[in-house]
C-alpha cells in the first residue's frame, strides 16, 4: 500500500471554524497514525470571499494546536506550489479542463445569468430543491465554440455528467451510497474569471499531490459522485473518502457564529487552552475503544482509528468543554498557569498582594480563565453580605458563636508575628482545642469575615496569609461590628 498522505485545504475567509479544525485534526491523526504525510494547501480560488490576514490565522492556529504539516506553502515537498491561486497562474487547471473538453467529458458554456436564472428547479429523491443545468451548450459545434471564444464571449467549462442510471461511491464512514445521475449537475470546472471551482481544483490537486485519504465534512457527501466522475474521466485512482458528521449546538442546530464558540479563536478568547480545545474537538464524532476522555495530541495519534468516527451528528457541549479545560488547568505546570492567569488576576487585583499565592489558590478551582475574577474579587474589597452567612449547621455556627470566636481570635491574631498559612493554622487549631470544638467551628466565621463569600479559593488561614496581618485584622473587626449591629 502506498504511503498515507492527507491534506488540510482551508479557504482563507476568516477565523478557523470548529468544523474546519476537526477536519484538520482528523486528517493529521490519520496521517500520523500510519507514519504518513500531512499537507497544508491554501484554497484561495474564491476571490470574493478572500479575507486579508486569514492565511496568517490558518498558520497561527495550526502552530498553536500542534498540527504541524510536512508539506505546504512554506515547506515544499516537491508538489508545490501549495496555494491554488499560484497553481492557477501556471495554467494547470485550465490545461486539465481543456483535456476533458477534448475527450468529450466537458464542454464550453456561454449561457448568461438571465438564462441560467430561468432554468426550472427540480426536486431530488430526498425532497431538496436542486437546479440542474439543461446541457444547452453541449450541442454547440466546434466551429460555434471557436467563434464565441474569438468574439470574447464570456464562458465557463462544465463537466458532462450522465443523465440516466446511477452512480455509486464508497465512504469509509457512510458505506456505499448510490445517487441518481439525473441529480448530478453539469458542474462548472473553470469559472468566468478564469479560476477553477473548489470542486475541480480539489480533484486535480489531490491527485497531483498524491493524497490517499480525503477528510471533509459530510456536507460534501453529495459532491463525491461528481469527484468520482472526474477521477474516472482522467483514469486516476479514487482516494479513500472519510466524511465527518455534522457538528451541532446543544439544540441540535448547526453550529453558527452566533453561538459564540464556532471558531478556534473564539474559544481561546473565552479563556480555553489550546490543548483542551484539540482534545474536545477530537471527540466531536470520534470515540476511543475505552472510556478515556483526556488525551494529549501524541496519545490521540496512537489511539485514533477513523473507522470509529460516527455517522450521527456530534453535539458541541460547552459544559463538557469547560470541565475538560478545568482538568487541563489542574494538570498544568504552575509557572505556565501563572503566566496565562496573570493578566486575569492583575485585571482584578490592584493591591500589593502576592499574585503567585493567589494563582496557587485558584488553579484547581477554575474551569476557564475568566472564572478568576469571580473567584478573587473579594481580595480587593469585601462585598456586602448578610450576617446570616455566619450560620452553618454543619459547623454548628451562628451569629452569636461567630461573634464570640471573632472577638477571641482577633486578640490572638494581633499578637501573632508569623502570618504564614501553616503558623496561622497551628494557632487556630490550638485555640479550637482549648475550646473543645472542631477546627471548622473556628475557621468558618473567620473565612466569612475576611471574604464575605460562601465559597472561596482556599481556607481562612490561606486567605489571611495573602491578605496579610493588617488587612486580615481590619476585616475581622468589620465582621465583629457587623455582627454587633445586626
Amino acid at each position: 500500500m502506498s504511503k498515507v498522505r492527507t491534506r488540510f485545504a482551508p479557504s482563507p475567509t476568516g477565523r478557523m471554524h470548529v468544523g474546519n479544525l476537526r477536519t484538520a485534526l482528523y486528517a493529521y491523526l490519520i496521517a500520523k497514525h500510519e507514519d504518513g504525510d500531512f499537507l497544508l494547501r491554501i484554497e484561495d480560488t474564491d476571490q470574493e470571499r478572500y479575507m486579508e490576514g486569514a492565511v496568517d490565522i490558518i498558520y497561527r492556529t495550526m502552530e498553536k494546536t500542534g498540527l504541524i504539516h510536512d508539506e505546504g506553502p512554506d515547506k515544499d515537498g516537491g508538489c508545490g506550489p501549495y496555494v491554488q491561486s499560484e497553481r492557477n497562474a501556471s495554467g494547470i487547471y485550465l490545461k486539465y479542463a481543456k483535456q476533458l473538453v477534448e475527450q468529450g467529458d466537458a464542454y464550453y458554456c456561454f449561457c448568461d445569468k438571465e438564462r441560467l436564472d430561468s432554468l426550472k428547479t427540480s426536486v431530488s429523491e430526498n425532497g431538496t430543491e436542486i437546479v440542474v443545468y439543461d446541457k444547452h451548450c453541449l450541442s454547440l459545434s466546434k466551429e460555434e465554440v471557436e467563434a464565441n471564444l474569438a468574439a470574447g464571449k464570456p464562458w465557463v467549462i462544465r463537466i458532462n455528467m450522465p443523465t440516466e442510471g446511477t452512480t455509486t461511491f464508497h465512504d469509509e464512514i457512510y458505506g456505499d451510497i448510490e445517487v441518481p445521475n439525473a441529480e448530478l449537475d453539469d458542474m462548472i470546472l473553470i469559472k468566468s474569471d478564469g479560476y477553477p471551482t473548489y470542486n475541480f481544483a480539489n480533484v486535480i490537486d489531490d491527485h497531483l499531490m498524491g493524497i490517499t485519504h480525503v477528510v471533509r465534512g459530510n456536507e460534501y457527501l453529495s459532491s463525491a459522485p461528481k469527484y468520482n466522475r472526474l477521477y474516472e474521466a482522467f483514469g486516476w485512482d479514487i482516494p479513500v473518502y472519510v466524511h465527518c458528521p455534522l457538528i451541532t449546538d446543544e439544540n441540535h442546530k448547526k453550529l453558527s457564529k452566533r453561538s459564540g464558540h464556532s471558531s478556534y479563536e473564539d474559544l481561546i478568547d473565552q479563556g480555553f487552552v489550546s490543548e483542551a480545545v484539540v482534545n474536545f474537538v477530537a471527540l466531536l464524532g470520534w470515540s476511543p475503544t475505552d472510556n478515556q476522555e483526556i488525551f494529549s495530541l501524541e496519545e490521540l495519534v496512537k489511539a485514533f482509528d477513523y473507522h470509529h468516527i460516527s455517522k450521527s451528528p456530534a453535539v458541541f457541549d460547552p459544559v463538557k468543554l469547560r470541565w475538560m479545560n478545568g482538568e487541563y488547568l489542574k494538570a498544568m505546570d504552575f509557572d505556565k498557569f501563572y503566566e496565562m492567569a496573570h493578566p486575569y488576576i492583575q485585571k482584578v487585583i490592584t493591591k500589593d498582594y502576592d499574585l503567585k499565592k493567589i494563582a496557587a489558590l485558584i488553579k484547581s478551582r477554575i474551569e476557564i480563565f475568566p472564572d478568576i475574577e469571580e473567584q478573587i474579587d473579594f481580595f480587593e474589597e469585601v462585598p456586602e453580605y448578610d450576617t446570616s452567612m455566619y450560620c452553618h449547621k454543619k459547623m454548628k455556627s451562628n451569629e452569636e458563636t461567630s461573634l464570640e470566636v471573632l472577638k477571641e481570635v482577633s486578640s490572638l491574631l494581633a499578637a501573632q508575628e508569623d502570618f504564614s498559612n501553616d503558623a496561622l493554622f497551628e494557632l487556630l487549631k490550638g485555640y479550637a482545642g482549648e475550646k473543645g470544638v472542631k477546627i471548622g467551628y473556628v475557621m468558618w466565621p473567620i473565612r466569612t469575615a475576611v471574604s464575605g463569600k460562601q465559597s472561596t479559593p482556599g481556607g481562612a488561614t490561606e486567605l489571611m496569609e495573602v491578605l496579610g496581618k493588617e488587612e486580615s485584622l481590619n476585616r475581622i473587626q468589620k465582621g465583629i461590628e457587623k455582627l454587633e449591629a445586626r
